[in-house]
């Protein structure tokens, strides 16, 4: 499926509660992207801009607003104020490995994120709330589900040790929800 960047950015600027800037277009050995954004407002915060080709920022706002904060409400009655992340874009190999295929954050394909701050300062946390069977467990569980709605590849602890601190969501061409 193509995507056009220009229809991609008119759906981000229709977006209430979030501001963005388009973002400069580095290509170097591999690594790049011709559409890149940088979110620089939201609903949340991501603890600074959050740099994503554009359809990467459009599935992080979609899951922003209709899986984390639904079920931040359902689950503990709040809604998230922040969420904490290992970054977006990275020229680098898959697993950092010196060889082998571009990582999707060499394309500023994905994000990595840890954890979220609930309203009143509630913390959840993927390393340390994943396998808990309560309302933390239940959230970081379910909005991981609920990614894959919007992401094309979604890996969480369930997939391998190296994602057992964060949910890696991206847009790769190929579906993977684990």
């Amino acid at each position: 499926m193509q995507i056009f960047p220009e229809r991609c950015m008119a759906a981000l600027g229709r977006t209430k509660n979030l501001s963005f800037t388009p973002a400069p277009k580095p290509m170097e050995d591999g690594c790049g992207y011709p559409d890149g954004v940088s979110i620089t407002k939201s609903e949340i915060s991501w603890g600074g801009s959050v740099l994503l080709r554009c359809p990467a920022a459009v599935a992080l706002v979609m899951w922003e607003r209709h899986a984390l904060q639904p079920e931040a409400q359902r689950i503990f009655g709040k809604r998230v104020s922040s969420a904490q992340t290992f970054g977006t874009y990275s020229c680098r190999n898959v697993y950092g490995r010196e060889h082998g295929r571009r990582s999707q954050h060499a394309t500023a394909n994905a994000i990595d994120v840890a954890g979220f701050t609930i309203e009143g300062g509630n913390s959840v946390s993927v390393l340390r709330d994943w396998t808990d069977a309560g309302p933390k467990g239940e959230f970081i569980r379910s909005v991981r589900d609920k990614a894959c709605r919007s992401f094309g590849s979604v890996l969480s602890p369930d997939y391998n040790a190296a994602h057992a601190n964060h949910l890696h969501l991206d847009m790769a061409p190929w579906m993977m929800c684990r």
